[in-house]
């Protein structure tokens, strides 16, 4: 074997090793699945908890109105919630908008704090910190400002927080609202069915993890108090304070009967913009809590901390690798001895990811369709490989970002009407 068959092997284990637990992921999620829908929602005590909304919204004038309408539509008793927007150093006319809703209804619990660059500008995770300190509920729950959640959405969710006192966070699915809107969202609601809520289930399933997700989900104040908050230096806050919350021994409970429907990018340049975010954020993520890996006290969150690890560098190097010897091969190049066996392995993950990934979807009404069968053939090949572009990029973003040490700040991602 040459020195390149000996990594073009070593690629392919890689990937298929990665294949193999996200197929086992989404089988133990369909389980999961199986499970839920058979299990009738949790129902609310006769005097519910007080919960305080939090949204921290950036220049979110678009979407803002039909944000806080469903926050204010929810069937968890009105007088048993508060909504606080952190109109956080916004230049649109989210303020105006957010000034009229509290006209509309001065009987409801809507506070508005405005931020400007000295007092907010900083981030998500700097503004859902300014809203803790005004927070007058035991439960916080926090929502995107593009989310339009369905109406049981928030007592199902604190409903299902009280059934367990171990349990620290519990969090909702989500869909996405304009998934017709271009090809590029219809591959979005694919990978949010099938790689998100899913996986989110199977991970439940099988080690009694799930990640918050940023939106549509309630937390207990006293563990984000005895946390210290968010960390305003975690652009994917949401991961981060994940791994503290299983770190003191607090479990994340999923329930997919919570519905959030949520924007995500029409275009290419939006989406690339978005994902290179959350790469980012993950590393720092990954890095902040690797030390932990081989210890006693990261036990809990050792096998996200694996996981984490080799999708962002051990499956990017080994596809990069792949495409790039197939490549090479094909122009004459460079010649590899695996190029066949390479090549048959690539046509059965192919037919292996199409089968597990339109399972998944089966699960949604509608969505067993010819031509979403075709959009997940064509989500391997196109989509995968936009993935590994982000991932390229994200990392050289973030090694940039702790060079020149830049602070958090909101990465804006474009709203549509």
């Amino acid at each position: 074997m040459s020195v390149l068959d000996v990594l073009v092997f070593i690629a392919i284990l890689a990937i298929w090793g990665i294949l193999v637990v996200n197929l086992i992921l989404t089988m133990a999620g369909y389980t999961q699945y199986l499970k839920d829908v058979r299990t009738p929602a949790p129902e609310l005590p006769a005097v519910p908890p007080f919960v305080t909304i939090m949204v921290p919204a950036h220049n979110e004038g678009v979407v803002i109105v039909k944000t806080v309408l469903a926050l204010l539509n929810f069937d968890y008793p009105h007088d048993r919630y508060e909504i606080i927007v952190i109109n956080d150093n916004s230049s649109d006319n989210s303020a105006e908008l957010l000034a009229r809703i509290q006209a509309t209804y001065p009987q409801r619990n809507l506070e508005v704090i405005n931020t400007d660059q000295h007092t907010g500008g900083k981030g998500k995770s700097n503004a859902l910190n300014i809203a803790l300190k005004r927070a007058k509920g035991s439960v916080i729950s926090v929502y995107d400002a593009d989310n339009t959640p369905e109406r049981p959405a928030l007592r199902i969710l604190v409903a299902e927080l009280l059934q367990d006192d171990h349990y620290g966070a519990v969090i909702g699915k989500f869909r996405t609202r304009n998934k017709n809107a271009s090809l590029l969202t219809r591959f979005i609601n694919v990978e949010t069915l099938s790689f998100q809520w899913m996986a989110q289930a199977g991970r439940l399933r099988l080690f009694k993890l799930c990640t918050i997700p940023g939106t549509n989900y309630v937390i207990r104040r006293s563990l984000l108090e005895r946390v210290g908050g968010w960390d305003t230096k975690a652009l994917a806050e949401d991961t981060e304070i994940s791994f503290r919350i299983y770190r003191l021994g607090y479990r994340i409970n999923f329930q997919p009967k919570a519905v959030t429907w949520e924007q995500e990018p029409q275009t290419l340049d939006v989406w690339f913009h978005q994902r290179t975010r959350w790469v980012k954020g993950n590393i720092y993520v990954i890095l902040k809590n690797l030390p932990l890996i081989f210890r006693k006290t990261g036990r809990a969150i050792r096998f996200d901390l694996i996981y984490f690890l080799s999708v962002y560098f051990l499956l990017m190097t080994s596809l990069l690798l792949s495409d790039s010897v197939f490549v090479l091969s094909v122009a004459g190049v460079a010649h590899s001895n695996l190029r066949g066996f390479n090549n048959t392995l690539w046509l059965f993950a192919i037919v292996l990811f199409v089968i597990s990934t339109f399972v998944t979807i089966t699960t949604e009404k509608g969505e067993m369709t010819v031509s979403n069968l075709l959009i997940i053939i064509f989500m391997y090949v196109v989509y995968s490989q936009m993935w590994l572009a982000v991932a390229a990029y994200g990392m050289v973003g973030y090694i940039r970002e702790q060079v020149f040490h830049q602070q958090a700040k909101w990465y804006k991602t474009k709203r549509y009407q």
